[in-house]
């Protein structure tokens, strides 16, 4: 028998892995498409222009306006452009809005970030978990994930702040722990249609261990659809945190934008615009989240790169 046709078992594994690639293996030259794919959704593109925007705002507040931004500065209930020194005018206290919002953009990109990553790592454990070991692990998983859902997330939400006080931490775990359920079936769904493909039965074939194939070889092909679901629960938080701070359950020692609306709700006749400039900056944060989540979608989903 000749060399060439005595074949172990192992080695032949190992060429069907090396042969049947995965397919994030495969997108070597993603960088590159990625951005072109991206480029072309225009929406897409104005939405990370003014995400970019909102995120050198937060990072120079600190420079832009190095002192409290809580602390009184001039006469209440200054109109916009009525001062050079206010641009965005002052609040029923006397507080320069413009820093209120500079340094607001620091507290609400940080829950958002924060509470989004806290929502992906249980989704993604949750879900990967109940796809890869299957049978009961799966349906008491899956349980656990129905019960979050059916419970009122504003409610739940407002529930642990009350509870655990109302700290920015508190805030961020809040809604992080109400945002985690449909990171874990849509992490779920794509494990199961990864689970069985070629390119695992191979890893399986050759003795890789199961903590290997999840991490390195199911878990980069499942991301691209969970990192698209993430940027929509950043904006998710966005909107808690608001709902939080205008109900008056938000930290008291730091600037958010929700926090100035529920403030400035008792004089929207007399002073409509300290409501409307913090309402504009959540809903222009939120369409830019939401205009980078489509865009990433249409980057990343395999189903629409030959669009």
């Amino acid at each position: 028998m000749s060399a060439t046709s005595s074949v172990s078992p192992a080695a032949g594994a190992t060429t069907a892995a090396t042969t049947e690639a995965s397919p994030a293996a495969a997108g070597h030259h993603r960088p590159a498409s990625f951005v072109a794919r991206y480029a072309r959704n225009r929406g897409a593109v104005a939405g990370a222009i003014v995400l970019l925007l909102v995120v050198l705002l937060a990072a120079s507040a600190g420079w832009l306006y190095p002192t409290n931004p809580l602390r009184i500065v001039g006469a209440p209930e200054i109109w916009p452009f009525e001062s050079w020194r206010y641009p965005l005018g002052t609040d029923s206290m006397g507080r320069d809005i413009a820093a209120l919002i500079a340094h607001g953009a620091r507290a609400t990109l940080l829950i958002g970030l924060v509470a989004a990553a806290t929502a992906t790592l249980i989704g993604v454990s949750v879900g990967a978990a109940a796809a890869w070991s299957g049978g009961w692990i799966d349906e008491a998983l899956m349980r656990v994930t129905e019960l979050f859902q059916i419970i009122p997330n504003v409610v739940f939400v407002l529930t642990i702040v009350s509870v655990l006080g109302p700290h920015i931490e508190t805030i961020t775990l809040a809604v992080g722990l109400v945002s985690w359920p449909p990171i874990a079936r849509l992490t779920r769904a794509e494990f199961l249609s990864f689970k069985e493909r070629e390119f695992v039965q191979a890893c399986r074939a050759v003795g890789m261990r199961p903590l290997r194939i999840v991490a390195a070889e199911i878990l980069p092909n499942a991301l691209p659809p969970v990192i698209v679901m993430s940027s929509l629960v950043v904006a998710g938080a966005i909107l808690y945190e608001s709902v939080v701070s205008f109900l008056g359950l938000g930290d008291p020692n730091i600037a958010s934008w929700g926090r100035l609306v529920g403030e400035g709700r008792s004089l929207i006749r007399s002073s409509w615009y300290i409501c409307a400039v913090p309402g504009v900056a959540i809903m222009l944060a939120v369409l830019s989240l939401n205009l980078v989540g489509d865009g990433l979608n249409d980057a990343l989903n395999p189903k629409l790169q030959k669009r």
